[in-house]
């Protein structure tokens, strides 16, 4: 995030902490600034999410809980998020309009898809990057955190040349919140590097960001993404449908080890990829180190995870770059086919569509309605949108609230019966509504022991973190000195409170040489009880010659005999 030097006349402060300076980027969700922690007086990333995603109740529920996880992560190669808030401003009519944010690691570099745009940028910086990568997937993944949105844009280098990845969870948030928020959002910008079960809109897991990283993979090799077409739909049916072309088939002197491991990422079945991050980097170094496969290997390859039609698609693709080269040869066409292929593939949609809803339509002889049917699904849905589309269908919607943290609070749950279950119409589907997170109060915790603080924590309904020793002059060992969330507050239940506690212990320092009176202050000052004692055989009159207790740790409120030079 590069930023420049000019900081406005009358600063913007969030929450009464965070002062918010000049912009360093803006994005399809969200813009970011350069900021400053006014409490820990430290420069930080600030990212204010647009109003429209901001005033959906949904989409900052989801968001905050994202935050949340991704505040957990601590890696060389994530991008920290120290804190997630909400604030609010004045709006063109005088209401207070609620501006969600969140705090980050202020990192100086520059984007990926900044250098991409450059061209190429080589073998040896394109695996380096995906390494980090890759190593900051592995550790989400392994934090139970799925990425869903890996791409250039989200992915800085610093000036040392470090890689970091960034917006852990916010896909997610966008994803899970109404269908008005998924709407309104750029994600589908994104769709250059959907995976093929995101394209479809089914659930997805870890392997889909390995899918994301093939495709930056290959932009990084080749300067150009798989897929591309004039619309971000035409691009995901691209995704779900056709064959990608080896790199080399671009870039000759690409090797072809590395076509084999971006092939085995870019496999249309989850199952057919890596199975998790660890695994796509040994590959891609052994890539590196170990012998290449040869062109009959990669066509196996290309095979096995594409079909026989794929080999047939790569050998077109060469034949006509081959034409387009030779000079012998005349054309007889003025422009490629292109439109009788998409006008091929909007036939098969009409079709399609048309086979649906005859489907849907069908009628029993005479034109009674049939008196079987089938429960859609309806899950993340809100439930007047769930529950219309079940009247659609002649059922009856029973609703149920029920606290969730995984699913926006007014979105449908699941049903019963499930989805796509076989009923006769006319009968009742109970439909599970999100409450939101079940919520906790955090207990008073400051100045409690150790033990009696963990028990309320786990009273309150809430998971105790780490537990941090501190050294205080005037605290019992383990008497808590702080938390990380604020009592009273009320938080997620299950969220997990960080405790400091007294160590019990004070540092003592080395105060042979000090006078007696500037040693005893020091002393006293850690709580410490300090006595002399006369030592007439040293010469530096009224310094202290030896101390009764070593430098280092020593328990509080300890007595400490100085002996003083007196000779």
């Amino acid at each position: 995030m590069n930023s420049g030097s000019e900081v406005s006349a009358d600063p913007r402060v969030l929450s009464g902490r965070y002062r918010v300076d000049e912009p360093i980027g803006r994005g399809g969700m969200a813009s970011v600034y350069r900021g400053y922690d006014l409490t820990l007086g430290r420069d930080v990333a600030i990212k204010l999410l647009h109003r429209d995603l901001a005033m959906d109740a949904a989409f900052r529920t989801r968001f905050r809980l994202e935050a949340q996880a991704a505040s957990r992560m601590a890696h060389p190669t994530i991008v920290r998020v120290f804190d997630a808030g909400e604030d609010t401003e004045e709006g063109p009519d005088g209401t207070r309009l609620p501006v969600p944010y969140i705090v980050m690691e202020l990192v100086e570099g520059t984007l990926l898809k900044d250098l991409i745009a450059e061209g190429p940028v080589g073998i040896q910086d394109s695996i380096r990057f995906m390494d980090g990568i890759l190593e900051a997937l592995e550790y989400s993944h392994r934090a139970g955190v799925v990425h869903r949105d890996i791409k250039p844009g989200n992915v800085m280098i610093t000036t040392a040349g470090q890689v970091k990845v960034m917006d852990f969870g916010i896909a997610r948030a966008v994803s899970d919140s109404s269908s008005t928020v998924a709407e309104t959002t750029t994600i589908l910008g994104t769709a250059a590097y959907f995976s093929p079960e995101q394209a479809k809109g089914e659930s997805v897991d870890a392997r889909a960001d390995l899918y994301s990283a093939g495709v930056v993979l290959f932009e990084l090799l080749t300067g150009r993404q798989p897929f591309r077409g004039e619309s971000p739909v035409a691009v995901a049916y691209q995704h779900v449908s056709e064959a990608p072309v080896a790199p080399s088939e671009l870039v000759p002197s690409i090797p072809r080890s590395l076509d084999a491991v971006v092939l085995r990422a870019l496999a249309k079945d989850p199952f057919q990829r890596y199975p998790d991050a660890a695994a796509f980097r040994s590959a891609l170094d052994a890539s590196v180190y170990g012998a290449g496969p040869s062109q009959r290997q990669v066509d196996t390859l290309t095979n096995e995870l594409y079909g026989p039609s794929t080999r047939n698609a790569a050998d077109t693709a060469r034949s006509l770059r081959q034409l387009s080269t030779d000079t012998t040869m005349t054309r007889t066409q003025s422009a490629p086919p292109v439109a009788w292929i998409w006008a091929g593939v909007a036939l098969i949609a009409v079709l399609l569509i048309s086979l649906l809803f005859w489907v849907v339509t069908l009628r029993a002889p005479g034109g009674a309605p049939t008196s079987a049917n089938v429960v859609p699904d309806v899950t993340s849905m809100t439930y007047a949108k769930a529950s219309a589309i079940l009247g659609k269908q002649d059922l009856i919607a029973v609703r149920i609230d029920e606290p969730s943290s995984t699913v926006a609070q007014g979105n449908v749950i699941r049903t019963d019966p499930g989805a796509n279950t076989a009923v006769v119409k006319g009968q009742k589907v109970e439909i599970y509504v999100s409450k939101g997170p079940q919520t906790s109060t955090v207990p008073t915790l400051v100045g409690l022991p150790q033990a009696g603080a963990e028990q309320a924590i786990a009273d309150a309904g809430l998971q105790v973190g780490t537990e941090t020793p501190q050294d205080d002059p005037n605290q019992a060992a383990g008497t808590v000195l702080s938390t990380d969330q604020q009592s009273g507050t009320k938080v997620p239940t299950g969220t997990v409170v960080n405790l400091i506690v007294a160590s019990g212990q004070v540092v003592i320092v080395d105060v042979t040489g000090y006078t007696v009176d500037a040693a005893t202050r020091q002393l006293e000052d850690l709580g410490l009880t300090v006595n002399t004692a006369d030592d007439p055989s040293c010469s530096a009159k009224g310094t202290v010659s030896t101390q009764s207790i070593a430098p280092g740790k020593a328990p509080i409120h300890s007595t400490i005999t100085l002996t003083v030079c007196s000779g």
